[in-house]
């Protein structure tokens, strides 16, 4: 039976990461994954919930060598974990925060990292794992339904990365360092943030930067060359700094559609070639562009892409599956494509995306193009939420209508729409369309359908209930969403284990939202009242409504999902 090597690094001296800058051997990550590996409690699944990128590695890789399975959820909320105990009912937690939230038995990671290692000079083997053997159980991310496991075996993952290399331009790039912006828990992430530094003989830096100043700062703590892993998201807020950026080697991006202006300027600011990956959870990495340079596709070596009918759309359009290489099983893909020849192709949108309205058609990725084209627009994306009821003429006929969230600090919503206009037919003109602070994006910059249905359906509550108390007359509320991040300085002590916004940060953030949205100052206005309902959790999305009342006043609520956090009045000073 073929086996695979853990790492395929040419010494045991060589630098297979950086941890906050100190550079860490292969010696002492073998050493680190044995002892884990030795520790690691009863039960074949682990829920590998490490935030640091090293302490992830090692973790996977003690799961490999004592024949446990990771599971890897794209999210992290008590739904999702109930759904990985009822995939794996043994399922434990290894994590590496100082408290586990989840209800499952668990494992604090242990001090390796960083910390004494007695045995690292003693020689270690690199242990060989066999091809066949199940390493990962990977989700979907959830971005068009409920995520959905996929087993990954060794020898698949190993092929995929090895037929990547050469696409990459990383053949024989040994001492390149990877900066991740994505998560390892999501396929692009493991991919090309754990699994190409351990298959690749590349290192990778333990950060997971979000911001633009922490992402340079991870940059500059590693040496040259160095490879940029990131997201659309992400690579747009670092654009939008104007501080000079360090020099990268290579840039890559990955989990949603980048434009060829996006590119050609990251290309510019970072003096690098930019290549834009295309694959799935299901089959990992499949295809390469350079997307300065142009629209074509090219399959990496050995995986193919044939056309055949859907087996559930008889007469439909014939849709593309992948066979190959790390490809295991033939896999249809969730995207429409033209193929060009046998190695090339065109991406035309997700199958998932197309939507037809009054006999027109078009696709959600066409109109979130034309929507963040829109100068002023930082963020936007269209949502199709699920088809109602709605009697029409004594006929229940299913009814959607598309609704878009916009996150343009300088634009209103008049200005939007009116440039919307101009660019998409009026069939497809969103209903609502809603102004946020920024969008619920996860760690990966994708947008759960879940999470969009959540926040529809808060700012569709928001305007009923203002209906109802304020009239037509009355100005519509006006939805802001926020976030309180996880590392805000105003968490230490509120409470240990688990952290709790505090009110006076709420208040700020909902003062801050309604001044922004209404384009004034409110120094002038007083707290008239305020009531804390249920606690708010931070790395949640937050909803904040607001209406102007006849008084002057200003009425607003903060709601997550189906519960009110806080609600309260600004009034203006001297008011009674």
């Amino acid at each position: 039976m073929p086996s695979f090597p853990l790492v395929s690094h040419s010494s045991l001296d060589e630098t297979i990461a950086w941890c906050d800058g100190a550079p860490v051997s292969v010696r002492v990550f073998l050493a680190d994954v044995a002892r884990l590996a030795a520790a690691l409690p009863q039960g074949g699944h682990v829920f590998n919930a490490c935030k640091d990128r090293y302490r992830f590695a090692v973790g996977f890789g003690a799961a490999l060598v004592a024949g446990k399975v990771s599971l890897l959820p794209s999210t992290h909320t008590p739904q999702a974990v109930r759904e990985l105990i009822a995939f794996a009912p043994d399922t434990f937690c290894l994590y590496d925060a100082d408290e586990c939230a989840f209800e499952l038995a668990r494992l604090r990671f242990p001090g390796l990292a960083g910390g004494a290692r007695a045995d690292a000079t003693v020689p270690h083997t690199v242990p060989q794992i066999d091809a066949s053997r199940v390493a990962a159980c990977i989700f979907t991310s959830g971005s068009t339904g409920t995520p959905r496991p996929h087993r990954k075996t060794w020898g698949s993952l190993v092929r995929g990365v090895q037929a990547g290399l050469a696409p990459l331009g990383l053949s024989g790039a040994r001492g390149t360092t990877l900066v991740a912006t994505v998560p390892p828990q999501h396929m692009y992430g493991f991919e090309h943030s754990v699994l190409l530094a351990l298959i690749g003989g590349l290192a990778f830096s333990n950060r997971q930067p979000f911001y633009p100043a922490d992402i340079r700062a991870a940059l500059e703590s590693v040496p040259e060359p160095r490879v940029l892993v990131t997201s659309p998201v992400h690579l747009r807020a670092l654009l939008m700094s104007e501080e000079a950026l360090p020099r990268t080697a290579l840039i890559l991006s990955a989990t949603a559609p980048l434009s060829e202006s996006l590119a050609a300027e990251a290309e510019a600011r970072l003096a690098a070639p930019l290549v834009e990956i295309y694959g799935s959870t299901e089959t990992g990495k499949i295809a390469t562009r350079r997307t300065a340079q142009g629209p074509v596709w090219r399959l990496v070596p050995d995986v193919a892409l044939r056309m055949q009918a859907a087996e559930h759309d008889a007469g439909g359009d014939a849709e593309a599956w992948a066979a190959g290489g790390h490809v295991e099983d033939p896999t249809p893909m969730g995207d429409m494509l033209t193929l060009l020849d046998g190695t090339h192709f065109l991406l035309q949108g997700r199958k998932a995306d197309l939507i037809n309205i009054a006999g027109k058609r078009t696709s959600l990725g066409y109109l979130n193009h034309q929507l963040t084209a829109i100068p002023g627009v930082t963020d936007g994306v269209f949502f199709m939420p699920d088809a109602t009821a709605s009697a029409h003429g004594g006929q229940h006929e299913p009814v959607a209508r598309l609704a878009a969230f916009v996150v343009a600090p300088a634009l209103g919503t008049a200005d939007i729409l009116r440039a919307l206009r101009e660019r998409i037919d009026a069939a497809f003109m969103p209903r609502p369309l809603v102004l946020v602070d920024a969008l619920p994006r996860n760690e990966a910059g994708k947008l759960p359908r879940e999470t969009l249905a959540a926040l529809l359906a808060s700012s569709t509550r928001s305007a009923r209930r203002d209906q109802a108390q304020g009239g037509a007359s009355k100005p519509p509320a006006q939805p802001v969403t926020f976030e309180i991040p996880l590392d805000h300085p105003a968490l230490p002590g509120h409470f240990p284990g688990q952290p709790i916004v505090p009110g006076v940060v709420l208040l700020d953030h909902a003062i801050s939202g309604i001044g922004r949205a209404l384009d004034r100052e409110l120094g002038a206005c007083k707290i008239s009242s305020a009531k804390f309902l249920s606690p708010a959790l931070p790395g949640v999305p937050l909803a904040l409504s607001f209406r102007m009342l006849d008084s002057g006043a200003i009425d607003f609520s903060v709601t997550t999902d189906s519960r009110t956090v806080a609600t309260g009045v600004l009034s203006k000073r001297g008011a009674s």
